[in-house]
């Protein structure tokens, strides 16, 4: 296909695709992360987890001039909705109940991955702009139901936005390593606080330089006194089982500790009824081509490991996701300490400015995670299930709002007031 002068190229898998020329464009968003990186969508194919007989047939959408890579975006045909995070299982069911296929999909997403950042890798607003119509004429070409675009960066949703897809908006929750000065601020920074429009550094609140927290005591001390209590409480209850931590970065996490953070992993999953997503092969793949992006806590008792969590890393942008956790016993308050107190402890430590807590669970806000607004895109190719998904998201962004209203009044925070709105979508660092 041709789109102006762009010829659109569609790849049956990321590793026929040019790693560098990907990486390139990845390096020109404002909003990357690691799990756009070529690597990181590699390794999910070549390991199996995200080809054709786990549901996902890869259909990469790439836009060239000669040799030159100026656009591209991981498109998925999918016939299933696991693995996405943005639930459209009652748009599926009302198509079957009308004897209609919403399956195969188009999804443009990483795997099993709700990171929010870029999605269009584009070189600039005109190439992103063609991207999305390349996007739509394949959906339609191929005669599919439907295309979404899950967890966009800004750039994304106002390309989507302009070609008529319809936004849908989720919660999550993330940690900002910026100590409050809101008490002291000036109203016009208060007021532009409440409203969300300050950068994710805390830009006019503590000057140009925002303060950082010194340790996990000092990020306590900012914590009104009830939450504050809980936390130490909840550590002292994990101390007191006799359990203690250690952390591997990098080359530093072993074979041996990478097989037994998937032994914790694997089990995690099966407890709950379901197959992990991810198989140990994708794991060795991001050892041996990532490995500067992960960083893995393991939980011991007398020397014995029986838990662990692994954190994603963006050591140049400064910035954690919280990922994967597992534990082969419980111990009370296990799960807040691995997967939130030992992170945000090595967040403060080594000057990271932020934690992204993943999708969903309100209860991250007792932990000081406060909600953040993330969108999506979605298009439908039948004009009468279209109209009514589009009324169905206009009453779902008033319960978004109502939900995150009702969030505020619950911020943790010490001598802070109620944000009336959620902080806005991150930016990078």
């Amino acid at each position: 296909m041709s789109s102006h002068d762009y010829v659109t190229q569609v790849f049956s898998s990321p590793l026929d695709i040019p790693a560098g020329a990907w990486n390139h464009l990845l390096s020109l968003e404002t909003d990357p992360s690691p799990f756009m990186a070529h690597a990181y969508l590699a390794a999910l194919h070549a390991s199996g987890c995200a080809q054709h007989p786990a549901g996902w047939q890869a259909r990469f959408v790439t836009l060239w001039q000669g040799a030159d890579l100026h656009a591209a975006c991981p498109l998925y045909l999918k016939n299933h909705s696991y693995g996405e995070y943005v639930f459209d299982w009652a748009w599926a069911n009302a198509y079957a109940q009308h004897g209609l296929d919403y399956y195969p999909k188009a999804l443009v997403a990483v795997p099993f991955t709700p990171v929010p950042g870029a999605r269009l890798l584009a070189r600039n607003t005109g190439a992103r702009t063609a991207l999305v119509q390349a996007l739509l004429a394949l959906a339609r070409e191929d005669d599919l139901s439907s295309l979404h675009l899950l967890f966009a960066q800004p750039q994304d949703v106002t390309a989507c936005e302009a070609a008529g897809m319809m936004l849908r908006h989720t919660v999550q929750f993330h940690w900002k390593n910026v100590a409050p000065t809101l008490a002291t601020a000036p109203a016009s920074a208060l007021a532009d606080a409440a409203r969300g429009s300050l950068s994710t550094e805390g830009a006019g609140l503590a000057g140009p330089e925002p303060q950082k927290f010194q340790d996990f005591e000092h990020f306590l001390a900012s914590l009104q006194q009830e939450k504050r209590k809980k936390i130490r409480q909840e550590r002292r209850k994990v101390a007191e089982a006799g359990v203690v931590f250690r952390w591997s970065l990098g080359t530093a996490i072993g074979a041996v500790d990478w097989d037994f953070f998937y032994r914790c992993y694997e089990r995690t999953y099966r407890e709950h009824g379901n197959a992990p997503y991810l198989n140990r092969d994708f794991f060795q793949r991001m050892a041996q081509t990532m490995p500067e992006h992960w960083l893995l806590f393991i939980a011991e008792r007398d020397g014995n490991p029986l838990a662990s969590s692994l954190i994603g890393i963006d050591p140049q942008a400064r910035v954690a996701y919280g990922r994967y956790w597992g534990a082969l016993e419980r111990v009370d308050c296990l799960h807040f300490e691995a997967c939130y107190y030992q992170p945000l402890d090595w967040c403060i430590s080594h000057g990271y400015t932020r934690f992204e807590g993943g999708a969903q669970g309100e209860h991250k806000m007792a932990r000081a995670l406060l909600p953040v607004k993330t969108t999506s895109a979605h298009w439908l190719a039948h004009p009468s299930f279209a109209e009514a998904v589009e009324r169905f998201l206009e009453r779902e962004d008033q319960g978004i709002q109502q939900y995150l209203d009702h969030l505020a009044q619950r911020n943790p925070m010490k001598g802070l007031p109620a944000l009336r709105t959620p902080f806005a979508p991150p930016t990078a660092a």
